[in-house]
């Protein structure tokens, strides 16, 4: 699993898909949150502005995407 840091105590959802190169556009997060292909810490999410913290673990389940990245660093 890879390890995405970063140093704001959040990071919503789409931003973090593409700071990840887990896609490569915002249009391209938004249709795969849409369609339920993508978890947080286990479990499906549709909302695009969810807040993701470091400890969290995101993955997308679509068979050319597929990945998970673990959330790291924030503001103490």
């Amino acid at each position: 699993m890879r390890k995405v840091a970063i140093d704001t105590e959040y990071i919503k959802l789409g931003q973090l898909l593409k700071l990840a190169d887990m896609v490569s556009q915002g249009s391209e997060a938004k249709l795969l949150i849409q369609e339920g292909l993508v978890c947080v810490n286990g479990q499906v999410v549709y909302e695009r502005g969810k807040k993701v913290y470091p400890g969290d673990r995101v993955s997308i389940s679509d068979p050319d995407l597929a990945g998970e990245v673990e959330v790291e660093g924030g503001k103490s």
